[in-house]
């Protein structure tokens, strides 16, 4: 089929011709989105929304064609899947912007938890970096502190908790912590 009778057919609303369209130019327009780091999927999107920005344009007589159409259909899919490159990498600098964010909240609760740490003195500091930071068992600690026992070591970790908690709770707000 020539091009000048595609156009005419889909002037004359001949949906078949999408048809023929598709299957004659599909593997050409899906080489595009493929090569250019895309799926077979994205590529069957993009073709399917360039095929449909043909046809309107050949309907409502826009359309001024001073190429092939495989070429026309050609750039439109080029262009169609750079735009999507574009939405997806703006996409992504959003997402590691959030992440960015998201660590230097977390960093700076850390360093207030361990600033608030550091002021409560030994034996609480010691105790506290033990379990929490080092993962230390409380048995470990009882032995490591000089402690009687462990449940002597475990009722010392609880009041020095307790403290942290009341300190922090007096110089921070939630917001600090959570946003």
């Amino acid at each position: 089929m020539k091009d000048s009778e595609i156009l005419e057919r889909i002037k004359r609303g001949e949906e078949k011709v999408l048809d023929y369209l598709y299957k004659k130019y599909y593997r050409m327009m899906v080489k595009i989105v493929i090569t250019n780091n895309g799926t077979e999927e994205e590529a069957q999107d993009v073709y399917q929304e360039a095929l449909i920005v043909f046809w309107q344009k050949v309907i409502s007589d826009k359309l001024v064609l001073t190429s092939k159409i495989s070429t026309y259909l050609y750039s439109i899919c080029l262009n169609q899947w750079r735009k999507e490159l574009d939405r997806k990498s703006r996409l992504s600098h959003v997402e590691k912007d959030g992440e960015e964010y998201q660590r230097l909240e977390e960093e700076e609760s850390y360093q207030i938890v361990v600033d608030c740490i550091e002021e409560l003195g030994d034996p609480c500091k010691s105790i506290l970096i033990f379990y929490y930071f080092d993962g230390m068992s409380m048995s470990d600690i009882a032995e490591r502190m000089n402690f009687a026992n462990t449940d002597t070591a475990k009722t010392k970790k609880y009041k020095c908790k307790k403290r942290l908690d009341s300190l922090i709770k007096k110089r921070y707000t939630k917001k600090d912590f959570f946003n």
